[in-house]
C-alpha cells in the first residue's frame, strides 16, 4: 500500500463523504448497566454494530474504517472482563473474516500484540493474510494500541534503521514506520458515550481531522446517529490552515 502525505505537508482533498473515519466506540458497559445486564452483554451487542457499521460506510463509499476496540489502558480492568474480551476477539475473528472476505473487505489489526496469547496472534495473522488482497474497503481494528506507543515504535525503529540520520529525521522519514502508513489521516473522528476525550488514540493522525462528540452509546449508533455525524462533517469548513476567504476564491 502507498505510504500518505502528512496534512501538514500538503492539503488534503475535502470531499462529503469521508474518505477515512475513525472511531472511539465508548458506551458498552453502560449501556448494558442501563438494562440490568453484565457488561459482557454490552460488549457483545457492539459486535453486531460493528458489523453494521462496516456495511453502512462500505456502501456509501468510505475507503477506511478504523476501531479503537482495546487500548493499551485497558489492561487496567477488572481481569474478568479483560479475559471476555479476548474471548470476544477470538470468536469475532473466527465468525466475520469470511464475511468480510467475501464482501471485498481488508482486515488490518495495529497495536502491540506481543501480550496476546499466542493463539490469538495466529489468528489476528491468519485473518490478515486471508484479506490481504482485497480491494475494497479497509477495516482497521486497533487492539492494544496506544498513540504515544505507536510514536515510541516508529522512532526507535527509523533511528535503528538510519542511526547516521540522527537529527535530521522528517515527517516523510517517520511516515513508514508508523502502524497507520497504509492509510490517509483521518478525515472524521468519532466518539460515542458522552466523553470527549482522544484517548491516546492516533495522536499523530489525528492532527486535522474533524472530531464529532456523542453522548449516544456504542451499542444505540445505529444509522440515524452515524448520519448525524456525517451531516455534522459536511457542515465543517475544512481549511487545513488557510482562511475561508481562501477557500471560497478556489
Amino acid at each position: 500500500m502507498a505510504i500518505f502525505p502528512s496534512s501538514t505537508q500538503i492539503i488534503p482533498r475535502a470531499a462529503d463523504v469521508p474518505r477515512h473515519i475513525a472511531i472511539i466506540m465508548d458506551g458498552n458497559g453502560r449501556w448494558a448497566k442501563k438494562r440490568f445486564l453484565p457488561r459482557i452483554a454490552g460488549h457483545k451487542r457492539g459486535v453486531e454494530v460493528v458489523r453494521d457499521m462496516v456495511k453502512q460506510c462500505a456502501t456509501i463509499g468510505v475507503n477506511y474504517l478504523t476501531l479503537f476496540a482495546f487500548s493499551s489502558e485497558n489492561w487496567r480492568r477488572p481481569a474478568d472482563e479483560v479475559s471476555f474480551l479476548m474471548s470476544l476477539f477470538m470468536e469475532a475473528l473466527k465468525q466475520e473474516v469470511s464475511k468480510l472476505h467475501q464482501n471485498n473487505i481488508r482486515l488490518i489489526m495495529i497495536g502491540d500484540h506481543a501480550r496476546f496469547d499466542a493463539s490469538l496472534r495466529d489468528q489476528i495473522a491468519a485473518a490478515e493474510d486471508l484479506t490481504k488482497d482485497n480491494s475494497g474497503l479497509v477495516l482497521t481494528i486497533a487492539a492494544n494500541y496506544g498513540g504515544r506507543w505507536d510514536l515510541l515504535q516508529a522512532m526507535n525503529r527509523m533511528q535503528q534503521q538510519h542511526p547516521e540520520r540522527a537529527g535530521d529525521f522528517t515527517e516523510q522519514d517517520l511516515a513508514p514506520y508508523l502502524s497507520m502508513h497504509y492509510a490517509p489521516e483521518p478525515d472524521l473522528f468519532i466518539r460515542t458515550g458522552g466523553e470527549q476525550r482522544i484517548s491516546n488514540f492516533l495522536l499523530w493522525q489525528l492532527a486535522y481531522s474533524e472530531l464529532y462528540f456523542t453522548d449516544t452509546l456504542w451499542p444505540d449508533f445505529d444509522e440515524t446517529a452515524f448520519g448525524r455525524a456525517l451531516q455534522s462533517y459536511q457542515q465543517r469548513e475544512r481549511r487545513f490552515g488557510r482562511t475561508s476567504e481562501q477557500l471560497a476564491g478556489g
